[in-house]
C-alpha cells in the first residue's frame, strides 16, 4: 500500500528577477551556544573587515616594543642590557614594527576582501 504521508518538501519561490530564494530556517530555534557563535562571527567579520590603519599599525607595534624590552630587562634576549640600551632597542624595534605591521595588516585586509568577494560553494 502507498504512503499516506509524505514528508514535507521545502518550498523556494522566484523573485521578480528570476532568483530563487530558499525560504530559510523554519526548524528548531538555535540553541544559546549557536547564538553564541553567530554572534562571535558576526564580531570576527567587523573586526577583518575594517581597513588597517597606522594607528593600530603603531599600537601593535609598541606593544611588541614593551614586550621586547621586558624580555631584555629580565635577561631572556640578551644577558645583560643597562636600561638605557633595552630603551634603544625598543624604539628602534618600533620604528621597525610599524611599518611591518601596517603592511601586514592591509595584506590580511586583501585576502580578506578577495575571499569575501569570491562566491561561496
Amino acid at each position: 500500500m502507498a504512503q499516506t504521508k509524505r514528508k514535507r518538501r521545502t518550498k523556494h519561490r522566484g523573485n521578480a528577477a528570476g532568483a530563487i530564494e530558499s525560504r530559510g530556517r523554519t526548524g528548531r530555534k538555535p540553541t544559546p551556544e549557536e547564538q553564541k557563535q553567530s554572534v562571535r562571527a558576526q564580531a570576527r567579520e567587523r573586526r577583518v573587515s575594517k581597513p588597517p590603519t597606522w594607528n593600530s599599525a603603531a599600537l601593535k607595534a609598541l606593544m611588541m616594543a614593551v614586550l621586547l624590552f621586558v624580555l631584555t630587562q629580565v635577561g631572556i634576549f640578551g644577558g645583560d642590557t643597562t636600561i638605557q640600551q633595552g630603551v634603544l632597542l625598543a624604539a628602534m624595534a618600533m620604528l621597525i614594527y610599524t611599518p611591518l605591521a601596517y603592511v601586514t595588516d592591509r595584506w590580511v585586509y586583501k585576502k580578506n576582501l578577495l575571499r569575501a568577494k569570491q562566491p561561496k560553494r
